[in-house]
């Protein structure tokens, strides 16, 4: 008998959802970088396994929002938990429990929602630190199971899956079987492309840029992409294109790789820097770049 369930993995930024999927699904499909508030989106992962199919949710880090962007962030957070029959929440073992971990707890106790504690990075820590961990949260709420991840080595994921397969309901199954995610290719190459960025740019400069695909061709042997990456400051303008344009030509290297390995085939990739005052603190802006909330 088929089963599915959809699964929330939430947490403060930069804790590892993100990795977590990625190593879940065997495909990269959300971005990683080592900066906080890197995914934007909710993001929908499909791993089907036998007769079962999780449907996962990684979803923005939980922050105090500063900007339109962050509201937006905050929101699709939101949402996917109220979406979710079952949450894992993601924690690190060597941080203190924070008012993320405390709001996600109260919506848990709210709701009766199932959910595991996943303690991330345990191949930074120890032992002793881990256990300390699982006794401050288990004192706060009844967690349905508490299970060490590393989630960028895959150590313990199995584990993880196990304890989450209980919360799969009989069903047919809402996504055929290889399908990994609901993304259309253009998102993820936008995505891609900002992954770059952050990992390519230092401070604060990412984190203003948002990156439309004007065109997404796709011809015999060959994917024609034409993106604008927009900005908040002619300043940062200068810097993303670099002297005599090296640095985003080093972007463009970057993503092309990722976006040929993605897409099994070459890719051509024309980049284009704008500038958009200020875009993160207007909601008109926010949505015309597709972080829209659907509530």
């Amino acid at each position: 008998m088929k089963k599915t369930g959809f699964i929330a993995i939430v947490g403060r930024p930069n804790v590892g959802k993100s990795t977590l999927l990625n190593k879940i699904l065997g495909e990269k499909i959300a971005i990683v970088s080592a900066k906080p508030q890197t995914t934007r989106n909710r993001i929908l992962g499909i791993h089907t396994t036998g007769d079962a199919q999780f449907v996962f949710l990684d979803t923005p880090g939980i922050h105090r929002p500063k900007n339109k962007l962050g509201d937006y962030m905050v929101k699709a957070a939101n949402a996917s938990m109220r979406d979710a029959d079952a949450v894992i929440l993601v924690v690190e073992a060597d941080k203190p429990i924070s008012s993320v971990e405390e709001n996600v707890i109260a919506y848990l106790k709210r709701t009766e929602t199932p959910s595991v504690l996943a303690i991330n990075k345990v191949d930074l820590t120890n032992r002793e630190v881990i256990a300390q961990t699982i006794t401050a949260y288990a004192a706060m709420h009844e967690f349905n199971a508490f299970v060490p991840i590393s989630a960028k080595k895959g150590d313990n994921v199995p584990a993880l899956l196990e304890e989450c397969a209980k919360f799969l309901e009989p069903s047919d199954w809402f996504f055929p079987e290889d399908m990994i995610t609901d993304q259309p290719e253009r998102q993820v190459a936008a995505e891609i492309i900002r992954e770059k960025l952050l990992r390519t740019l230092d401070k604060e400069i990412p984190h203003g840029t948002a990156v439309v695909i004007e065109e997404f061709k796709e011809e015999k042997g060959l994917v024609s992409i034409r993106a604008e990456i927009f900005c908040e400051k002619a300043s940062h303008k200068g810097i993303i294109v670099g002297k005599n344009g090296a640095s985003l030509k080093l972007i463009g290297s970057y993503a092309r790789a990722d976006l040929e390995k993605l897409l099994g085939t070459r890719v051509y990739l024309n980049l284009w820097v704008k500038v958009k005052e200020n875009w993160r603190e207007s909601t008109a802006i926010v949505g015309n770049f597709g972080y829209k909330n659907e509530e």
